[in-house]
């Protein structure tokens, strides 16, 4: 069976391939295929653009999970621009194809992120929770997950990610959190009350996996792990996992003079349930926060 996958270069699509190619044919789109090759190895096709696919109705399914990285850059008018654009054209041009094959792929994941819930201050989430948040994030999700679930058909069942924060080994978000922490400097951000809602890039590739083999599954799923803590908490244990003193406070006007809007999506989180992924019987590896970070940070004995 074949797989097209988008964003396979990435923290999670990296990670992912792996698991696939010994029972997929799986083809990626990479703007530098080149390196792409030289990442995923010869075990994968790899194609420039969705132009050079002639027709869907090849692949058993979709993984969609490009994008550009939401935190790489203040948010400039024209960085939003971007943001948005490297999701929902890959997305609309999928689904469009999907819509007029004559026999679409059967299944289609695509990513989203638990910006779609906005601000929701201390109160646990769920995917069946009603969200009515006015802020950039939620309105790039919404549109995302739209175009995404515009694919559902009797012959394709669409699944939608809302992941929460990646904690993976290398790279990722921990790589650009850890430099104050190892040197004794990291703290909580603003008041720490706020949601932080996380999961393990093996439990992320798990998720993945799981939703691609089994085909009861369709609909919104929260890729965030069971146990989200408060951010003041993730700050604790990330510095107690590296034995470091953990007593600074960066203030709100500090990251907002820093980063602008983009503040709030660090100051306003969320505590995410993944209610329908348990639901659906997956089984979470790393459910802890604290056994997550001992196994991204400290050496395998």
């Amino acid at each position: 069976m074949k797989l097209l996958i988008t964003g396979g270069t990435g923290l999670i699509g990296s990670a992912l391939i792996p698991h696939l190619v010994n029972d997929y044919q799986v083809t990626v789109i990479s703007r530098n295929p080149q390196r792409a090759l030289e990442r995923l190895g010869n075990s994968v096709h790899v194609v420039k653009s969705l132009d050079e696919i002639s027709e869907l109705s090849d692949f058993y399914g979709v993984i969609n999970l490009q994008g550009e990285g939401i935190a790489d850059k203040r948010w400039s008018s024209r960085q939003k621009l971007r943001i948005e654009q490297s999701r929902w054209n890959i997305t609309r041009k999928l689904t469009e194809r999907m819509q007029n094959a004559a026999q679409p792929p059967q299944v289609f994941i695509s990513g989203s992120a638990i910006g779609y819930y906005g601000a929701q201050g201390e109160t646990p989430v769920t995917e069946a929770t009603k969200v009515e948040a006015d802020d950039f994030a939620h309105h790039l999700c919404a549109e995302w997950e739209r175009l995404a679930l515009a694919a559902q058909s009797e012959k394709t069942r669409v699944c939608v990610l809302r992941t929460g924060v990646v904690l993976a080994p290398e790279g990722g978000a921990l790589k650009k959190m850890l430099p104050p922490y190892l040197l004794g400097l990291g703290g909580p951000l603003g008041h720490g009350k706020q949601g932080f809602s996380w999961v393990h890039l093996d439990d992320m590739v798990g998720i993945i996996l799981f939703l691609l083999q089994h085909e009861q599954a369709q609909g919104i799923f929260n890729a965030t792990a069971p146990q989200p803590v408060a951010q003041e908490e993730f700050s604790k244990t990330l510095a107690r996992v590296l034995r470091k003193s953990h007593f600074m406070r960066v203030p709100a006007w500090a990251l907002k003079l820093m980063l602008g809007e983009m503040s709030q999506m660090l100051l306003t989180g969320q505590l995410v349930l993944p209610e329908r992924l348990q639901q659906a019987g997956y089984q979470f590896k790393y459910p802890q926060l604290e056994t997550a970070l001992k196994d991204c940070l400290l050496p395998s004995s």
